[in-house]
């Protein structure tokens, strides 16, 4: 079938699919967190142990990042609006089924169908709003509101984890779901247009496919396992030696493969890899936040579940405003050779503003503004990075290049958090042993050391990322301000055309 003459889609409806992809990315973003608040309700209702709970969040994150590259490339062999709709019915029919697990086997493996269907739709939401989206102006407040939702979404689902938690069940943390793809799924009928296909169907890469999905386990699992059993564990050490392994492999076959999964050139042009890694380090030092700041407030302030959500409402504040004042004023005019340095540096100096925080500290004096500074750090990182990264992208890898920034967010999240828990869990046990007789005050002062000691290590991340962003974005990225990329015919094809 030959191509639809190009129609741009109107404003309304333009901004319309902004809203639909906008809660497809929330659905899948805020479910990384959303559950942990429930974990204690689901854990006293279904009778699994504590070894047990953490295969509730494990299960989630390992198929979401092993399959968000398959994913992101159905998306580009089906067609968007096909593979979008599949994966809002799934992630739904998912969400459902683990409401009404009635076994710990059940729930994970409602989980990990969770993160199957997840790798299916984030990436594909974030395609659609890149061959949607190309006007500049347009393009930028898109990607303002998409990496604001994209850095957010974690807080948000504390919140309404505790929230759902504390006014109805543990169940609701995963209902929740089926409404919010119920509406999105609305749009997506009316709103996203099928695409026409003009020349030959692409062909799926299938050992690549098989390598890098292995791989991505194999780093997850690694990660994971290290939390839990230590880096000394051999299950620790041989899934991350065998990710390395498969991850070389993956790179030298797609170097030689006819239709490769992921073109080199995607990942290894200049701005678009440092906007990846960029991406990556952010997640690590936000899912550090959500992570020690949700144990601070509950464990040492001693605040409920809706509480600790509420406490990261300025941070989500903040994190919308410097999204808004990036993509719209500041990026066009500097690029994020300027803008995310600064993002990632005012990241690492919240992240030290958090190491003075002790039992007696007050929430709005010492606890709310480190909190908007990181805020603000993430609101500047976020949409820059994630709109460099899909810049210029040939539009038939659309799909596999938007699943690599999520994989970056995902895998960097998974290093973070393994590698922030174990250097604070060794500060706690140095902090016991150096200060015996262990009294409830040591115990206090223990966990607060090793917060601190988290935090100074994701400054470090931060300042890290300041370094390498300055360094390997260009002076200006190309296309951010002036557009280079007309808008493919067959991804504005108009509503209502099929394959």
């Amino acid at each position: 079938m030959s191509s639809a003459p190009a129609m741009p889609a109107t404003d309304t409806r333009r901004w319309i699919t902004l809203v639909v992809v906008g809660l497809a990315q929330l659905m899948v973003v805020l479910d990384a967190t959303v559950v942990n608040i429930a974990l204690p309700s689901a854990q006293a209702d279904l009778g699994f142990t504590d070894g047990q709970r953490q295969w509730i969040i494990t299960a989630y994150s390992l198929a979401f990042a092993s399959l968000l590259l398959l994913g992101g490339r159905l998306s580009d062999l089906w067609g968007r609006k096909r593979t979008f709709i599949i994966g809002l019915i799934g992630f739904a029919a998912a969400s459902a089924f683990g409401g009404a697990a009635a076994s710990f086997e059940l729930l994970v493996a409602a989980r990990a169908l969770q993160g199957a269907f997840g790798a299916l739709l984030a990436p594909t939401a974030l395609a659609v709003l890149t061959t949607t989206f190309v006007i500049p102006k347009e393009r930028a407040r898109a990607f303002g509101v998409f990496g604001a939702i994209a850095g957010a979404g974690g807080a948000v689902g504390l919140l309404l984890g505790g929230i759902l938690t504390e006014a109805l069940d543990w169940r609701w943390n995963l209902y929740i779901n089926v409404f919010i793809a119920a509406v999105a799924l609305v749009g997506a009928l009316l709103y996203i247009p099928f695409i026409t296909r003009s020349g030959p169907r692409p062909k799926l890469d299938v050992p690549g496919t098989v390598l890098v999905s292995g791989a991505l386990f194999g780093l997850v699992f690694g990660f994971s396992n290290a939390e839990t059993d230590g880096w000394d564990s051999p299950m620790t050490w041989g899934m991350l030696a065998g990710a390395a392994i498969l991850l070389v492999a993956f790179v030298l076959w797609q170097r030689r493969a006819a239709h490769p999964l992921l073109p080199l050139r995607i990942v290894v042009d200049r701005n678009r890899g440092a906007a990846f890694l960029s991406v990556a380090i952010a997640g690590a030092g936000m899912f550090g936040v959500f992570l020690f700041v949700t144990y601070y407030v509950q464990l040492t302030l001693g605040y409920s579940p809706i509480q600790a959500g509420l406490a990261f409402l300025p941070m989500i504040g903040m994190l919308v405003l410097a999204a808004q004042l990036g993509t719209n004023i500041f990026v066009p005019r500097f690029g994020p050779k300027v803008l995310v340095p600064i993002g990632m540096t005012l990241g690492a100096l919240g992240m030290i503003w958090l190491t003075f925080l002790d039992a007696s500290s007050v929430y709005a004096i010492n606890v709310m503004p480190p909190l908007m500074v990181i805020g603000f750090a993430m609101g500047t990182i976020m949409p820059a990075s994630m709109q460099t990264a899909t810049l210029g992208v040939d539009p038939q890898f659309a799909g596999v290049a938007s699943a690599t920034v999520n994989t970056s967010q995902q895998v960097g999240g998974s290093i973070g958090t393994a590698l922030l828990n174990t250097l604070a869990a060794t500060a706690a046990v140095d902090y016991l042993a150096a200060h015996t007789p262990v009294t409830p005050e040591v115990g206090v002062q223990a966990a607060l050391a090793s917060y601190s000691t988290a935090y100074l290590w994701g400054a470090a991340f931060f300042a890290s990322g300041a370094v390498m962003s300055a360094l390997l974005f260009r002076r200006r990225a190309h296309g951010l301000s002036l557009s280079h990329a007309p808008a493919p015919a067959e991804e504005v094809a108009p509503a209502g055309v099929s394959h």
